[in-house]
């Protein structure tokens, strides 16, 4: 009888461990980092500053990468490994509004002219751009002095490309259906994911919890 027993629990724990082997290679992260072995007012090496002045900072035992709340332009990150499609990339935002002013921020795939993800919180929007050219935009609703999460993702479905974007506050659940989605034209082409940051509110920036993760 306890052979019995012994063989109905191995086959149970091979299927188990079938099932779960299974969902690791749908959605396995080919980057991750958190900043919290970073050094304090440094930059992993891993990372490739396009502009501004980003370092990792420090408050109440959590590490993150800032972005000043000065001078007012558009800056960039880029970070993981170069991929087509078939992944997603998603970032941890906090920022805050001063007066009516508020920082615009996002999270992008294939790198520099790829595809972007953009909260304008100023324009209660939330964007999806190739480059500089606007693909769809929805409403959204931002609270100034939370985190935000982003997440932009790039799937193919037989021959057709599509990408999506999702956005939520932290501690609320992750949307099950994407808030923007655009059928591609064409396949994207290789690149690294990307943050990026406009602190028009002249307050600072920060990012954390940067992922690649791996669709397919």
């Amino acid at each position: 009888m306890n052979r019995i027993r012994n063989c109905w629990w191995a086959v149970v724990s091979c299927q188990l461990l079938l099932v779960f082997t299974g969902v690791a290679a749908h959605a396995a992260d080919l980057y991750k980092n958190d900043f919290e072995k970073a050094q304090a007012g440094k930059l992993p090496e891993d990372l490739m500053v396009l502009e501004g002045a980003f370092a990792v900072k420090e408050e109440n035992g959590n590490k993150f990468m800032e972005l000043p709340g000065t001078p007012l332009e558009t800056f960039g990150v880029l970070f993981g490994p170069n991929e087509t499609g078939g992944l997603a990339a998603t970032a941890r935002v906090f920022g805050t509004a001063k007066g009516r002013r508020a920082p615009s921020f996002g999270v992008g795939l294939n790198g520099v002219g790829g595809y972007k993800l953009q909260m304008s919180p100023g324009k209660r929007v939330i964007d999806l751009y190739k480059g500089e050219e606007l693909l769809a935009s929805a409403p959204v609703k931002w609270e100034s002095g939370t985190w935000t999460f982003l997440r932009l993702a790039i799937t193919k479905a037989g021959s057709e490309w599509k990408v999506e974007g999702k956005a939520w506050k932290e501690g609320e659940k992750e949307p099950a259906a994407p808030i923007l989605s655009h059928a591609l034209k064409e396949e994207p082409i290789s690149g690294k994911a990307s943050v990026w940051g406009a602190p028009y509110s002249d307050t600072p920036i920060r990012f954390d919890d940067l992922r690649v993760t791996k669709l397919e």
